[in-house]
């Protein structure tokens, strides 16, 4: 690494794109949402999700980070198309690069409950998420996974979890 450059490992002005998972948990018409307790993007709302670690499948991470950060469980239905989410400086450097993998699952029991990741969490229809502040492609993302769950043989009773 030359002097002055970026610290590869860095979120801050990274060398290279971060990798990420993020889940869509569905249940009804709703989808749970979690307000970033972290920065970038502190308090605004998005799908639980975080970095993808060494060795870990995709489907794995987005069930990990849904575990640790709002202690739910899920089923996950599919995989959908991929977010980027670049935030650059003043100068046009990339501050942050995150490419984030998310995915369609099923709700299957339990009320979600904030850990040190999110501020709060809320379950919301499509239209509400439209007048909240989100991470850049939630929208689309979610109908998406709407479509996607909507399809799988799965779902049961509008999405509720079943006995």
């Amino acid at each position: 690494m030359s002097a002055g450059a970026p610290d590869s490992d860095s979120r801050l002005f990274p060398a290279r794109p971060f990798v990420g998972a993020s889940i869509a948990v569905i249940r009804g018409d709703r989808v749970l949402l979690a307000a970033r307790a972290n920065e970038p993007m502190r308090g605004v709302w998005t799908l639980p999700g975080g970095l993808v670690e060494a060795g870990e499948s995709l489907a794995e991470a987005a069930l990990r980070e849904l575990s640790e950060e709002v202690g739910l469980p899920a089923e996950v239905v599919g995989v959908l198309a991929p977010t980027e989410i670049i935030l650059r400086d003043e100068a046009g450097r990339a501050r942050h690069h995150y490419v984030v993998h998310p995915h369609a699952a099923l709700w299957r029991g339990g009320e979600p409950v904030a850990g040190p990741e999110a501020l709060g969490t809320r379950w919301a229809t499509l239209a509400e998420v439209a007048t909240l502040p989100t991470t850049p492609g939630l929208v689309d993302t979610l109908r998406e996974a709407f479509a996607r769950v909507d399809a799988h043989p799965a779902r049961t009773g509008g999405g509720e979890a079943t006995a």
